[in-house]
């Protein structure tokens, strides 16, 4: 299971002999980051104003771009919202989801 995880993640997560553990400590270490970086992503979007500084176009794509993080997180908290025994289709899902 682990060669299915990004190194980069591998390398921050300590060697555990249960899947359980494995998948929590996963959800332990990056869930507050993406609940922090979300709520960030979110007060900037709802504050957005156009103020006339750049084209319209560009505010809006600003705000597209946020938005679309935003859509991604969604389903990061949906993931994360599902009990342990999901674990094998949350990494199933992590691994696959860009082909």
């Amino acid at each position: 299971m682990k060669s299915s995880v990004s190194k980069s993640i591998r390398g921050s997560i300590p060697a555990m002999d249960k899947i359980k553990d494995f998948l929590k400590a996963i959800e332990e270490q990056f869930g507050k980051f993406d609940k922090a970086l979300a709520n960030t992503l979110m007060k900037k979007l709802s504050s957005m104003k156009f103020d006339h500084s750049k084209v319209v176009r560009e505010h809006i794509m600003e705000m597209r771009d946020i938005a679309a993080k935003l859509d991604s997180f969604l389903l990061h908290f949906v993931l994360n919202s599902l009990p342990l025994e999901f674990g094998p289709f949350k990494i199933f899902y992590n691994t696959h989801k860009d082909n």
